[in-house]
């Protein structure tokens, strides 16, 4: 079991604190790119990023039942996985570069990228790594994620800076970068994990992880039939549909990192079942979720254009895609009560019986409904005869209109799993408070220049959290605990 080296509070805030940190690097580096290579290109590395999905599926398989086996402290589970899933990245590997020429074929891609197509490959081997280590991370150290991820973003754009801006290498320094980076994000977990890489290698767990790996593949597998919506928005859509979505996609995204906060809910459910985790986390998380998304919608305008000029035609798919990331919290911290509570590995046992009759199988069983339904729509509409923003608009308004469903069925799962209690006063009043920053945000001039819209974001969060700890104590109390937080990773960042 783990002991009591899950921090609830302390490791949800730090990995957020590490996200917020990281919105100005990553918006520095979406600006190089948005500028430095067109729409349509754009839309192709979208398509990169969503092949690349399709051939990691399995880098998942073996991480997820190493967390649960090292937070219930089975020796030998950090070697096991770190070996087994580079082992695995091998066929993985193979099998698109023998399928390369047929990718490209088929989404009718130029040679002249072929070197962007080949270099995801470099990619693939990093993902299942990556997947490993913080698999092992998350079980103890699940701060530790928050650094990493600072790292490899400032990484990114110093190394991106260098080979997008100044060697003017375009798309291809684009993805390098990315490469380079997680390179140095690896050597850091590298350098974490050390003390537990004397553990012996466990051939038992890789097969009990091997024969439950059907259970895994069957959810990851359902995922990525939704996620082939995107494939048929680059196919039927076209590439500057696909670049639209995928522009918008990296603004909208950020509301979606506040699901970061209940990120060390899952290892302590893996302990202790506390229904008031539940409860906290959700706090936490909307809390920041909320205003994040209602300031995305009232100030899209402003945050399109200084990202591109004619990105701003896509304002109604931020503002969808916003709103779809909010519910995206809500179903993570579901998602997290599901597999935290589930018992049925944990004698380092797996009982496919068990797994067939537990909630989280039901629970992975839902995006192949929605798949069937987002498929078959998203191609009816993708083939009538509408412009590259309808296509777009209508694929993102499509994705949302289920995940509104979905987000309903995956609460009741989740309080079937663990009577917890939804902090609805909470949400009332973060919802208030919201609500009068927008006021304020939408009355007032938008701006189109970089650092006016930024002043004016922080402007928006000032007002929210003033408001919140006036109507709402133990909101305050959080506050204060972030600002602490923040405070000593600054000075721990000093003292390096």
């Amino acid at each position: 079991m783990v002991n009591g080296e899950v921090r609830l509070r302390y490791s949800g805030l730090i990995i957020f604190l590490a996200r917020l940190l990281s919105i100005g690097t990553g918006l520095i580096f979406t600006l190089m790119v948005a500028r430095s290579i067109t729409a349509e290109m754009f839309g192709i590395y979208g398509n990169v990023a969503d092949i690349l999905t399709y051939f990691t599926l399995a880098s998942g398989i073996f991480p997820f039942w190493a967390t649960r086996f090292i937070a219930r402290d089975h020796a030998g589970s950090s070697v096991t996985v770190i070996l087994s899933n580079l082992i695995i990245a091998i066929p993985s590997a193979l099998l698109y570069f023998v399928l390369l020429p047929t990718v490209l074929s088929l989404f009718q891609v130029s040679a002249g990228f072929i070197i962007v197509y080949l270099l995801i490959i470099i990619q693939m081997f990093e993902i299942y790594l990556q997947s490993a280590f913080e698999a092992i991370l998350q079980a103890k150290r699940p701060q530790s994620l928050g650094f990493g991820f600072m790292i490899f973003e400032l990484s990114k754009v110093c190394i991106g800076y260098t080979l997008i801006m100044w060697l003017g290498l375009g798309l291809t320094g684009v993805v390098t970068s990315v490469i380079m980076a997680t390179f140095i994000l690896l050597l850091f977990y590298f350098k974490l994990l050390l003390p537990k890489l004397h553990e012996n290698f466990n051939w038992n767990y890789v097969k009990e992880w091997a024969r439950a790996s059907p259970f895994n593949l069957y959810g990851i597998v359902g995922q990525r039939l939704v996620d082939l919506v995107l494939i048929l928005l680059f196919i039927y859509g076209g590439k500057l549909a696909r670049g639209y979505y995928a522009a918008v996609l990296t603004i909208a995204s950020i509301v979606g990192y506040s699901s970061y906060i209940g990120y060390s809910l899952y290892p302590r459910l893996l302990s202790k079942n506390q229904p008031e985790d539940v409860t906290s986390s959700l706090k936490l998380v909307l809390m920041f979720a909320i205003p994040m998304a209602f300031g995305a919608i009232v100030m899209a305008d402003s945050y399109l254009i200084i990202l591109k000029p004619e990105y701003s035609i896509a304002k109604p798919i931020l503002m969808l895609l916003s709103i779809d990331m909010l519910l995206s919290c809500f179903s993570s911290i579901f998602g997290a009560v599901v597999s935290g509570v589930e018992k049925l590995d944990a004698e380092a046992k797996i009982s496919w019986k068990k797994m067939i009759k537990s909630k989280l199988f039901f629970y992975l069983t839902l995006p192949y409904f929605q798949a069937a339904i987002a498929l078959s729509i998203t191609y009816y509409v993708l083939n009538l005869a509408i412009t590259a923003i309808d296509a777009a608009t209508s694929v993102a308004s499509i994705v949302l209109t289920i995940d509104i469903g979905l987000v309903i069925i995956r609460y009741v799962i989740a309080r079937k799993s663990l009577r917890f209690e939804m902090p609805l006063k909470h949400i009332i009043k973060y919802v208030g408070a919201a609500t009068m920053m927008t006021l304020l945000l939408y009355v007032l001039p938008h701006p189109t220049r970089l650092t006016v819209t930024v002043a004016l974001t922080l402007i928006g969060g000032c007002v929210y959290f003033i408001i919140l700890s006036i109507i709402d104590s133990e909101s305050k109390a959080v506050i204060k605990d972030a600002i602490m937080e923040l405070s000593k990773i600054l000075k721990l960042h000093k003292s390096a």
